[in-house]
């Protein structure tokens, strides 16, 4: 669709950053460039879209909890906002080891979104602007501004898109099919045309919901109730834990079964999902319910969570059922599963189609390497998600200030944050579906683990200048309260009495022979830093008042003590690869021995590093070999 102003207007307003999308991205993005003290302005089709969650009612959870905590450490928001509006709270992957513990937080959607509102509106140096944004202004290929459906015009130095799924956006179910953005909201539809005239290459992707039902319709004596952590971790590094125990609300937890699997596979000729009515490209890892019966038709049974949407509102989430089949379907499918036999659907499924970019088009700063100024986050980018969408928004703000101060950029690298994992997947690999994070996707997980992300990231944050001092030396005391008590603890050493035989024969450890140190039972998989503190706690020189925090620090750094250095050894190698920059200018023309797919693949990205040209498909070991002796040959 091709924008036509009917007349131009100029703002009398000058902006140092445009922010379009007020999303999770889009939030994130605009915080942190105002923060950092540039005049900002956030365009949204809606006011009323501000950190809208369209689809799950939740924040966190499997390898996202990392991001968000990541997003924390770093002087984000989205931390500190579920924390504040959070119905349920769980740790997941406890039994396992702890590289993948990871909160998940169920969420009020209406309160998260009116509280992150509310955090926007009264921010210094920000301002909200309820319009659509229908072009890219350029000048010498360099953004200078954006303009609006009115034809208004908005000069800035800096523009970030975060756009999520409204460009273009089409809610489609059975045979109905909308023009509309998520929830029935408006829709962006000229923009694409804009960017295209740019030069950005685009892709046409799907995501899906299920359905929101009727409290007051659901038999939960027939479902397994889910309930929160008794103790409940908060999410933000700043948020005082006691802060956090409230009265939480319970999910509950059912399957599908043959009946509903028939009613779907009886169907499949009325979904537009299989009909080829959706064009779009779906996410692998977050299938429909049609996708799950077709893919993976030896399964009997799936499971389906039902979710609170929110503490006001009868609404509830069916929590692994997303679905674009006809309405008529979706209550014959929805009513075999237990405990939803008489159920009422408030809001049916569908599934939305989106225009969004790829991302290889993008510098690992977020900033596009052909227009100077213009940066992009979020969904926009290719990903899937609330968490990934906020950590691409936060380093996309960062980043347009930092290039306004005339500072560096930053960029996280694989070793460092799940942010650098996810950044540098989405900015180095074709990616034909939405993108979602998965710890198996991070090499060092072990080293970024969510209980560290501020011993990671906060001194990067203060450099940034989005923690303040006080955080920042709470953190020093904090990272020296763990290394005098890790030395104690390996300098503490106990006997064979009967005191200490006890404590081993309770916890089924092998008793001793002879003294060891605390440090040595610690490693026991059966022991723990807390349960030895039953007999260390009445030395004198055990510390009062230890937090939960920092004995967690302690316990894990013994415990994983040599799995850590391993894997530190790895990331020394992997920080040579990552320091050998490529030059921008870099004419791989000129390696006569690189192979003709290496070097249109190296033309195609322009790697900054030989760490990055590894990671590109079609690069080959052999051909990073042949670079490395070049640019030796340059260097030297």
């Amino acid at each position: 669709m091709k924008y036509s102003a009917n007349s131009v207007w100029e703002s009398k307003e000058q902006y140092d950053v445009v922010v379009i999308g007020a999303g999770h991205a889009g939030c994130e993005a605009a915080l942190a460039a105002a923060r950092l003290g540039f005049r900002t302005i956030i365009f949204t089709v809606s006011v009323d879209s501000i950190a809208l969650m369209p689809c799950n009612p939740n924040i966190g959870g499997s390898s996202k909890g990392h991001l968000v905590r990541e997003v924390d450490a770093l002087g984000g928001e989205m931390g500190k906002v579920i924390d504040r509006t959070f119905i349920q709270s769980k740790m997941l992957n406890k039994s396992k080891g702890p590289a993948v513990h990871s909160l998940r937080a169920q969420a009020d959607k209406a309160r998260y979104s009116s509280t992150m509102r509310q955090v926007l509106e009264n921010q210094e140096n920000l301002e909200i602007k309820q319009a659509e944004v229908v072009n890219i202004l350029t000048e010498n290929n360099r953004v200078s501004g954006i303009q609006i459906l009115s034809g208004g015009i908005y000069y800035a130095k800096a523009v970030i898109l975060c756009t999520g799924t409204y460009l273009k956006a089409r809610c489609i179910y059975g045979d109905v099919s909308t023009y509309t953005g998520p929830n029935g909201l408006q829709a962006a539809n000229y923009l694409t045309d804009s960017l295209k005239e740019l030069g950005i290459k685009m892709y046409r992707f799907k995501t899906g919901t299920p359905a929101r039902i009727d409290k007051r319709s659901v038999d939960f004596s027939k479902m397994e109730v889910q309930f929160g952590d008794e103790h409940v971790i908060p999410f933000s590094f700043t948020t005082n834990p006691d802060d956090v125990q409230i009265n939480q609300v319970s999910c509950w937890l059912t399957y599908t079964n043959k009946k509903t699997h028939d009613i779907i596979k009886a169907n499949l000729n009325r979904s537009p999902l299989f009909s080829g009515m959706i064009e779009g490209t779906g996410p692998r890892y977050c299938p429909s319910i049609e996708d799950k019966v077709v893919k993976f038709a030896d399964k009997e049974r799936h499971q389906v969570f039902i979710e609170p949407e929110g503490i006001d509102t009868n609404e509830m989430y069916i929590g692994g059922m997303s679905s674009s089949l006809p309405e008529d379907v979706q209550y014959a499918m929805y009513r075999t599963v237990p405990g939803l036999e008489n159920v009422k659907i408030v809001r049916n499924a569908y599934a939305i189609e989106y225009d969004c970019i790829d991302a290889r088009q993008l510098k690992p700063t977020l900033e596009f390497r052909n227009i100077d100024g213009l940066f992009s986050g979020g969904q926009f980018n290719g990903s899937s998600g609330y968490e990934e969408a906020a950590a691409q928004g936060l380093i996309a703000g960062i980043n347009a200030a930092r290039k306004l101060q005339g500072k560096e950029c930053i960029v996280l690298d694989r070793s460092e944050a799940y942010i650098g994992v996810l950044i540098d997947d989405l900015v180095t690999k074709e990616s034909h579906e939405p993108y979602r994070m998965m710890t198996s996707r991070a090499e060092y997980r072990l080293l970024l683990r969510q209980d560290n992300a501020d011993q990671r990231l906060t001194k990067i944050g203060y450099e940034i200048g989005l923690i303040s001092e006080e955080r920042y030396q709470n953190l020093i005391l904090k990272e020296k309260l763990i290394d005098e008590e890790i030395k104690r603890v390996s300098n503490t050493y106990v006997g064979t009495n009967e005191q200490v035989q006890i404590l081993l024969e309770k916890y089924g450890s092998a008793l001793l022979s002879s003294g060891t140190s605390l440090a040595e039972l610690i490693k026991r998989p059966e022991l723990s830093y807390d349960i030895l503190s039953l007999i260390d706690n009445k030395r004198p020189e055990f510390p009062k008042n230890i937090s939960d925090e920092i004995s967690e620090q302690v316990n894990i750094s013994i415990k994983y003590e040599g799995y850590i250095k391993r894997q530190q050894k790895q990331v020394e190698q992997f920080k040579k690869m990552e320091k050998k920059k490529i030059p921008d200018n870099f004419d791989y023309d000129n390696v006569k021995s690189l192979r003709i797919e290496a070097i249109q693949k190296l033309k195609e990205y322009r790697p900054v590093s030989i760490g990055q040209a590894s990671r590109i498909s079609g690069v080959s070991p052999a051909d990073i070999s042949v670079l490395l002796v070049y640019l030796s040959g340059i260097s030297g």
